[in-house]
Protein backbone atom coordinates (compact mmCIF):
# COMPACT_ATOMS: atom_id res chain seq x y z
CA UNK A 1 0.00 0.00 0.00
CA UNK A 2 1.31 3.36 -0.84
CA UNK A 3 1.79 6.27 1.73
CA UNK A 4 1.81 8.74 -1.11
CA UNK A 5 -0.65 11.57 -0.88
CA UNK A 6 -1.84 14.49 -2.89
CA UNK A 7 -4.14 17.68 -1.71
CA UNK A 8 -4.89 20.58 -4.25
CA UNK A 9 -3.24 24.01 -2.82
CA UNK A 10 -4.66 26.80 -4.89
CA UNK A 11 -3.31 26.12 -8.00
CA UNK A 12 -1.09 23.67 -7.16
CA UNK A 13 -1.35 20.13 -6.70
CA UNK A 14 0.91 19.37 -3.96
CA UNK A 15 2.18 15.59 -3.85
CA UNK A 16 3.73 14.13 -0.80
CA UNK A 17 5.69 10.62 0.11
CA UNK A 18 7.20 8.26 -2.45
CA UNK A 19 5.39 8.45 -5.42
CA UNK A 20 6.14 4.71 -6.91
CA UNK A 21 3.66 2.61 -9.24
CA UNK A 22 1.60 1.59 -6.40
CA UNK A 23 1.28 5.52 -6.10
CA UNK A 24 0.79 6.41 -9.12
CA UNK A 25 -1.54 4.11 -9.66
CA UNK A 26 -3.37 4.90 -5.90
CA UNK A 27 -3.23 8.86 -6.87
CA UNK A 28 -4.33 8.21 -10.40
CA UNK A 29 -8.12 9.03 -10.30
CA UNK A 30 -7.87 11.89 -7.50
CA UNK A 31 -5.45 13.52 -9.55
CA UNK A 32 -7.45 14.01 -12.24
CA UNK A 33 -10.41 15.04 -10.73
CA UNK A 34 -8.10 17.52 -8.65
CA UNK A 35 -6.62 19.12 -12.32
CA UNK A 36 -9.24 21.64 -13.03
CA UNK A 37 -7.50 25.44 -13.03
CA UNK A 38 -3.75 23.77 -11.54
CA UNK A 39 -0.64 25.47 -12.88
CA UNK A 40 1.85 23.96 -10.78
CA UNK A 41 2.96 20.81 -9.37
CA UNK A 42 4.55 20.83 -6.09
CA UNK A 43 7.11 17.53 -5.46
CA UNK A 44 8.89 19.64 -2.43
CA UNK A 45 8.09 16.97 -0.16
CA UNK A 46 8.00 13.63 -2.38
CA UNK A 47 10.72 11.47 -1.20
CA UNK A 48 11.14 9.19 -3.62
CA UNK A 49 10.55 9.07 -7.37
CA UNK A 50 10.65 6.13 -9.68
CA UNK A 51 9.62 5.88 -13.70
CA UNK A 52 6.13 5.23 -12.43
CA UNK A 53 6.05 8.32 -10.54
CA UNK A 54 7.10 10.54 -13.23
CA UNK A 55 4.91 9.08 -15.65
CA UNK A 56 2.16 10.13 -13.28
CA UNK A 57 3.81 13.77 -13.27
CA UNK A 58 4.24 14.00 -17.05
CA UNK A 59 0.66 12.75 -17.97
CA UNK A 60 -0.71 14.88 -15.23
CA UNK A 61 1.75 18.22 -16.92
CA UNK A 62 0.65 17.43 -20.40
CA UNK A 63 -3.03 17.32 -19.60
CA UNK A 64 -2.97 20.70 -18.04
CA UNK A 65 -0.91 22.17 -20.70
CA UNK A 66 -3.94 20.65 -23.50
CA UNK A 67 -6.19 22.53 -21.27
CA UNK A 68 -4.85 25.78 -21.94
CA UNK A 69 -4.12 26.06 -18.29
CA UNK A 70 -0.80 27.78 -19.27
CA UNK A 71 2.85 26.98 -18.69
CA UNK A 72 3.22 24.36 -15.95
CA UNK A 73 5.52 24.71 -13.32
CA UNK A 74 7.05 22.05 -11.26
CA UNK A 75 7.91 22.99 -7.62
CA UNK A 76 10.68 21.47 -5.45
CA UNK A 77 13.51 18.59 -6.22
CA UNK A 78 11.98 15.53 -5.61
CA UNK A 79 14.70 12.48 -5.46
CA UNK A 80 15.96 11.39 -8.46
CA UNK A 81 13.92 13.81 -10.28
CA UNK A 82 16.72 15.41 -12.19
CA UNK A 83 17.94 12.27 -13.22
CA UNK A 84 15.33 11.09 -14.52
CA UNK A 85 14.23 13.97 -16.45
CA UNK A 86 17.60 13.99 -18.01
CA UNK A 87 16.96 10.44 -18.65
CA UNK A 88 13.57 10.92 -20.46
CA UNK A 89 14.78 14.22 -21.94
CA UNK A 90 12.06 16.13 -20.34
CA UNK A 91 12.20 19.60 -19.63
CA UNK A 92 11.90 20.93 -15.99
CA UNK A 93 8.12 21.79 -17.18
CA UNK A 94 8.02 18.00 -17.88
CA UNK A 95 7.59 18.41 -21.65
CA UNK A 96 9.73 16.49 -23.73
CA UNK A 97 12.62 17.88 -25.53
CA UNK A 98 13.00 18.16 -29.02
CA UNK A 99 15.65 15.61 -30.67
Amino acid sequence: MSTATLRREGTALVFSGALDRAAAQALWPSAQRALDGAQRLDVSAVSALDSAGLALLVALAARLRAAGSGPVTVEGAAPGLAELCAAYRLTPALDYQPA
